[in-house]
């Protein structure tokens, strides 16, 4: 047994306690100052080991009912997430580098980032968008970049086509891409080169025998209708993306609504005389005042596509520039253009790049080549929604060919041409902005 001999004692042993009470409040404060507050995935060029996975992984957590923030213009435009132990290990299971920060970091960062001299913005991100891919279900001899990404970026898409888009189920999806297609009817004018090809030949019985089965005498009417739904599911507030001959081939179709473009070899009857002068162009999402080719032997569809008039441009040197917009002002395209790099390398397809002087003066062009007038990468909006119109078909294969292997995108984490598709992927999933006073 232990006596307290005198007031002494007793004094010394409160002296003790108070301090042992002192030097545990100090660990319990500091313990929960220092706590992990949150993580960061940086999305520049020195420290992210994979930049499409780390599209993943940031809808990934969107799809858990979990918000983000994209720090617009901040280390390439990184992303702040929720900390936890899943997480962290979700980011290692899937290579994606990482950064966990105490709420003291964490506040430095947005308050760096808030500050009015700096061309920075913190966008939330709410809901994982649905995604669905318009793409026909038979093989077709070349891929498609965007469904790639999705794939190697691990985010879930659902693939559609004429059935359902003619049977209004676009209401059913937030963010819709257009696969390498033709709104035209005219095969993709693949006619000249191919059109002894196996491929060529059952693609064409395919289409002819959907259309019939939607009640349709030509596919081009077909395909026609389709456009107009996809124009109204934008209007109505859908986002929606394209790549490659699905950009032109799309408002060609909406500037020839009720006209025939196409020659006999495509719908068995001439087209309709003269009808160029009949285009409507008021009807189209991006172009304007551009030329049909008429030649159907000729793998082009207008005067949209630059390819043609590009000359030799060495691939070497063939990149183009993204744009700088005012985080805080115009957030919308910002977030489009977020990367490592405001230099592209170039890319070609069927449509490999827009002409400047067809571009309607009310779409905004995010991605140019100067030197050869070229409009790479361009972003508009019809009534609710947005579209985005993306030049070229794959931006790891610079002159992709029909036939030849796709890409693999575990040679290319890092590729800046594809972080371009997945900002669109994950754009619907921001917060409105409300208007500034």
């Amino acid at each position: 047994m232990t006596y307290l001999s005198n007031g002494m004692d007793e004094k010394r042993l409160r002296t003790r306690a108070s301090a042992i009470l002192i030097t545990l409040l100090i660990f319990l404060f500091t313990t929960n100052y220092t706590r992990a507050s949150a993580i960061l995935i940086p999305m520049d060029a020195e420290s992210q080991e994979n930049h499409l996975k780390a599209y993943g992984i940031t809808y990934w957590i969107l799809s858990k009912q979990q918000k983000v923030q994209w720090l617009l213009n901040y280390r390439g435009g990184s992303f702040l997430l929720p900390d936890g132990e899943v997480i962290r290990k979700e980011c290692q299971i899937r290579g994606v580098t990482f950064e966990v920060l105490t709420d003291g970091q964490t506040q430095t960062i947005l308050d760096e980032i808030s500050s009015p001299s700096m061309n920075q913005e913190a966008v939330i991100l709410e809901k994982a968008p649905k995604i669905a891919v318009y793409s026909p279900i038979n093989n077709q001899p070349w891929d498609d970049a965007v469904t790639m990404a999705l794939t190697y970026a691990e985010i879930p898409y659902v693939t559609i086509y004429d059935e359902e888009v003619l049977g209004n189920k676009l209401v059913l999806y937030d963010w819709l891409h257009l696969h390498h297609e033709d709104f035209t009817g005219q095969y993709g004018k693949f006619y000249g080169a191919y059109r002894a090809a196996p491929w060529y030949i059952e693609g064409k019985q395919e289409a002819e025998t959907l259309a019939a089965k939607l009640g349709y005498d030509k596919v081009s009417e077909e395909k026609r209708d389709v456009a107009v739904k996809i124009r109204n599911y934008v209007i109505g507030g859908g986002f929606m993306f394209a790549m490659c001959s699905a950009t032109d081939s799309f408002d060609i179709a909406l500037a020839a609504e009720g006209l025939d473009i196409c020659e006999p070899m495509f719908d068995g009857d001439p087209s309709d005389p003269n009808y160029q002068s009949k285009l409507n162009f008021n009807k189209t999402f991006a172009f304007t005042n551009f030329t049909l080719e008429r030649n159907p032997l000729r793998y082009e569809f207008s005067s949209i596509d630059m390819t043609g008039q590009r000359g030799n441009v060495p691939k070497e040197s063939d990149y183009f520039s993204l744009m700088d917009f005012s985080a805080k002002w115009d957030p919308v395209p910002t977030m489009l253009c977020q990367n490592h790099t405001s230099l592209v390398k170039g890319f070609m397809g069927q449509t490999t790049a827009f002409n400047r002087e067809e571009v309607k003066s009310t779409v905004l062009v995010l991605g140019e080549n100067k030197i050869n007038g070229e409009a790479r990468y361009i972003h508009g909006i019809k009534g609710k929604g947005f579209f985005t119109f993306y030049g070229g078909h794959d931006p790891e294969d610079y002159q992709h060919r029909v036939g030849d292997p796709k890409t693999e995108l575990e040679l290319h984490p890092n590729s800046p041409g594809y972080r371009l598709i997945l900002n669109n992927v994950l754009f619907p999933a921001a917060r409105k902005k409300k208007q500034k006073t």
